[in-house]
């Protein structure tokens, strides 16, 4: 049997999403309850793409995974026999890691947490993002409470990175067998039909340029070369779904296309409206994301006028370099450190 030795979390700088890295020894228990907490951290991973602030949904993870290392630090911080195993009575069944993790949960400890971060936002002019008085608070009650209710090493590390903005807001104008139409661009996502979409490149396309539908979800290079006509040069329609938007813009990219409009599906109420979401520093291509509803109109026009289906788009972006966030690690006293296993992406 196998003990997990060393357990780091890291809380990291931008989505509400949780690290680990442990060096296995000898021994029995938290072994099950690693297992437990990889599988929760690889759900996590895989659910969030990095934002520049903490969600609703966010901040409800972040604060399970709080009481869950607290209560899992109180569960395997014990003394140990010489048979390498936690000290039980022999005659007492032992509580099972996942029964533990379940008891511990309590709603009142969430709900403490979540006014705690609420309080943070709320005297940080109603935010908590990076480089905000309110992203440095929440790292700072993070540090402070598991300093004082484990004995883990809690560490705070910091760097820089270079930040997003707009410039001005974006425009969109279609014309569709010669009428054009303006579309309305909002931070309200009720009334929004288009969205800006975080680290897209600057483009000023003046003329009205051919608008192509991209097939199924433009996620394989097969939808990309049956696409009629071929994307190159143009501006892409691209549906949400299938796979990741990194995977339709890289594939955009490397097909030579001006500029994506990305729209939502519109497979429930909730994916109706424009959603925020970001790419990486190192993206190139112009990017906005669209209702349900305007492309899904779009789509439809490119299938009855498809050459007569032309879009012109503005979009005015700068980098802000030089913001500064931060990391929390917090590790176990015992382990070997030559031996470390990374969970996360």
């Amino acid at each position: 049997m196998k003990r997990v030795e060393t357990l780091s979390l890291f809380f990291s700088d931008r989505v509400p999403m949780l690290y680990a890295k442990t060096a296995f020894r000898r021994v029995s228990y938290s072994q099950c309850v690693w297992m437990r907490l990889r599988t929760i951290f690889n759900c996590v991973s895989t659910r969030f793409v990095v934002r520049p602030r903490f969600k609703v949904l966010g901040a409800i993870i972040l604060v399970f995974f709080i009481i869950i290392l607290v209560k899992v630090n109180s569960k395997v911080d014990r003394p140990l026999d010489k048979h390498n195993g936690p000290r039980t009575n022999a005659k007492t069944p032992q509580q099972s890691p996942n029964e533990f993790l379940y008891e511990s949960i309590r709603i009142e400890d969430a709900m403490n947490h979540l006014n705690e971060l609420q309080l943070i936002a709320k005297v940080s002019n109603g935010t908590r993002a990076i480089g905000t008085p309110g992203f440095n608070a929440t790292l700072d009650y993070i540090t402070n409470y598991l300093t004082a209710n484990t004995n883990y090493k809690v560490t705070q590390s910091f760097f820089s990175v270079i930040g997003f903005a707009l410039t001005n807001d974006p425009v969109l104008i279609s014309s569709i067998n010669g009428i054009t139409r303006n579309y309305t661009y909002s931070t309200e996502f009720s009334t929004a039909e288009f969205y800006h979409v975080a680290y897209s490149a600057s483009v000023n396309i003046t003329d009205f340029t051919q608008l192509t539908a991209i097939l199924n979800g433009g996620c394989s290079d097969d939808d990309w070369q049956k696409t009629n006509p071929s994307p190159a040069g143009r501006i892409a329609l691209v549906r949400r779904g299938i796979c990741s938007f990194r995977r339709k813009i890289a594939l955009a990219t490397k097909y030579n296309v001006k500029a994506v409009l990305l729209y939502n599906d519109g497979i429930s109420p909730d994916r109706v409206s424009p959603i925020e979401i970001s790419l990486t520093q190192e993206n190139t291509m112009p990017i906005l994301f669209l209702s349900f509803t305007v492309g899904q109109a779009l789509l439809n026009s490119t299938q009855n006028a498809p050459r007569n289906t032309r879009v012109k788009l503005l979009i005015e972006t700068k980098d802000i370099s030089n913001v500064l966030v931060g990391n929390i690690c917090a590790d176990t006293p015992s382990g070997d450190i030559t031996q470390s296993i990374i969970i996360g992406s």
